[in-house]
Formats: C-alpha cells, sequence, structure tokens
C-alpha cells in the first residue's frame, strides 16, 4: 500500500515538473521568437601565399615539416568571404579563426573559425563553426555551434566543397552551403 502511495507522489511530481518546463519554454519562446532556418551561400578564400596572406602558419611541432598530414601545424586565418567564387566579387564577410593539423595519417584539420557577417541582411552577425575537415573529401560536413546577432543560439551545418586549389601557392577557394537553426 505505501508504494501506491509513493508511486502517486512521484506521478504528480513529475506533471508538475511538465507543467513548469513547458511554461519555461513558452517564455523563451516568447522572449526570443519562433525558431527558424536560414540556408547561407558564400565562398572562402584561404591565401597563405603572395601579396595579401589572409591565413598564416604561426606554430609547429619539430616534426610537421617532415609530416606529410602537416600534423602539428597550427594556422591563423582571417579569410575573405565572398558572393562568388572570384576574390573581386562582393565581400559578404570574413572567416576568423585557427586550423590544425590533427591527424598523422590523413591531412584532417580541426577548424574553429568564426563566420563574420560584414554586409547584408545578417550584417553584424556572426556563426560558429567547429569541427573536423577532411580536405579532400569531396564535400566535407561540419557542426554550426552557435553565432550571435540575427544568428543567436544557432545550431546547424556547414557543407564545403573545394572550388579550387592552387598546387603552386597553396591557396584555395572553398564553397559552402550552410543550413542554421536560430531564433
Amino acid at each position: 500500500m505505501a508504494n501506491k502511495g509513493l508511486f502517486s507522489a512521484a506521478t504528480i511530481a513529475l506533471a508538475v515538473l511538465l507543467v513548469l518546463f513547458l511554461l519555461a519554454e513558452a517564455e523563451v519562446t516568447k522572449k526570443l521568437g519562433q525558431e527558424r532556418i536560414s540556408h547561407l551561400h558564400f565562398y572562402f578564400h584561404d591565401l597563405v601565399s603572395g601579396k595579401n596572406v589572409t591565413a598564416m602558419k604561426v606554430a609547429s611541432a619539430p616534426t610537421t615539416n617532415h609530416s606529410p598530414t602537416q600534423f602539428g601545424m597550427l594556422v591563423v586565418m582571417d579569410d575573405s568571404l565572398t558572393e562568388t567564387p572570384e576574390l573581386s566579387s562582393k565581400l559578404v564577410g570574413r572567416a576568423q579563426g585557427i586550423y590544425v593539423g590533427c591527424s598523422q595519417e590523413n591531412l584532417h584539420l580541426l577548424m574553429a573559425s568564426t563566420f563574420v557577417f560584414e554586409s547584408g541582411k545578417y550584417n553584424g552577425s556572426t556563426l560558429v563553426m567547429v569541427g573536423k575537415n577532411a580536405v579532400f573529401d569531396q564535400v566535407r560536413e561540419m557542426p554550426i555551434v552557435g553565432g550571435s546577432g540575427l544568428f543567436r543560439f544557432a545550431r546547424g551545418y556547414a557543407l564545403a566543397h573545394t572550388h579550387s586549389f592552387d598546387l603552386t601557392t597553396g591557396n584555395a577557394v572553398v564553397e559552402y552551403n550552410v543550413t542554421v537553426l536560430h531564433y
């Protein structure tokens, strides 16, 4: 009989918690508005050589220069994001962050990048991408883990596809298709 009373008390407590959770969720929705989905498309220009370098190696392990995968390399970037593959096209924003050679077996980069939007509808907003970039894969998927401004509480994914890569200079243009949920 005591177990039956305990079961009823637990049921009531769970019901109260559920109601409190639903009220809290309603308050968040009231303050932030409805969640929406956005799709963005832009080109990332990673210039590691030439007169206007936007990505620079700042550290490496003693063995990095002998590693075919650049394991241990740390690069800081401030890359242009444009509407089309041409660097002279309209500037959408900048990709600011780092990438690190993180695999001893494959050319994989750990990327931590903030997409800082500087024009158009998303001017002043940011998206944060952190994840593995397997650079020789046709399409790479990396997570969007946050944002600011119009992308507050963002989460989603970025699909990267190498548009062009210059073997002589190491410069690359990467096409990004980004899908995010945000408030």
